[in-house]
Order: structure tokens, then sequence, then C-alpha cells
């Protein structure tokens, strides 16, 4: 397998098909993304959004419900920029606050995993 061979196994079926896609390289992948983040902003309807969120089970009104919330988002898609402690001088919360907040946007998408100290990559931005 490689070069646009894979296996692919349909719902429903419990066989594997051996199937063809086109290949395309790592290189030409980052060329057409950063095409396509040079055109502009996003625009991301936070509506959308929260449904993701109540499709999964959750609501707004969950225990970890947070009225910062939807502005630490907002801020976080503005600016690229995810971590604890740059929402902790932000919006002058302690630390457990701005953990949650952080923790609540991996669980909903917006921001990926903890690599160490790093800033969280931001994956959902405006």
């Amino acid at each position: 397998l490689g070069s646009g061979d894979m296996l692919f196994m349909p719902p429903g079926s419990s066989r594997l098909k051996r199937v063809h896609g086109a290949y395309v390289s790592e290189e030409e992948i980052k060329r057409v993304a950063e095409f396509w983040r040079s055109q502009g902003r996003p625009d991301y309807n936070l509506e959308i959004l929260r449904e993701r969120l109540k499709e999964r089970g959750g609501t707004a009104e969950d225990e970890d419900y947070d009225e910062k919330y939807d502005e630490a988002v907002a801020f976080v898609m503005e600016t690229g920029q995810a971590s604890v402690s740059l929402l902790q001088r932000r919006f002058k919360i302690g630390y457990n606050r701005a953990a949650r907040l952080i923790e609540r946007m991996e669980r909903e998408g917006i921001v990926g995993p903890s690599d160490g100290v790093k800033p969280r990559e931001v994956l959902i931005r405006r």
C-alpha cells in the first residue's frame, strides 16, 4: 500500500476493500493549506460550535459552564493563541478557572491537546 492505495471498510461491511485515491504529497497539502490561509481569516459561527456540543450530549448548562467561556473562545480564536496563563492574564482569573476554560475548549475541538509547556494549537480561528 502507498502512493494512493488504501484499505477501506464500507459501512455495514466486515470486509476490507482495496481502493485507490489520488496521491497528494505532504508538501502539496501544505502549499494548498497555506494558499487558503492567505485568502483571509475565517468567520466562524459560534452557534454551530454550540450545536456540535449538544450533538455530543453536552449543553451550555454543563457543570463546567462559565460565563467567561464565550468571551475566552472569541479571544483565543481571534488571537490564535491559547494557554492557561494567557487566559489568566487577559481575564484576570485564577489558574483553576483558566484551566477549566482551556480543557473545555479542547473537548469541543477549539484547541489541540497540551504539549508540555508550549501554548496549545488553536484549531478554529476567526
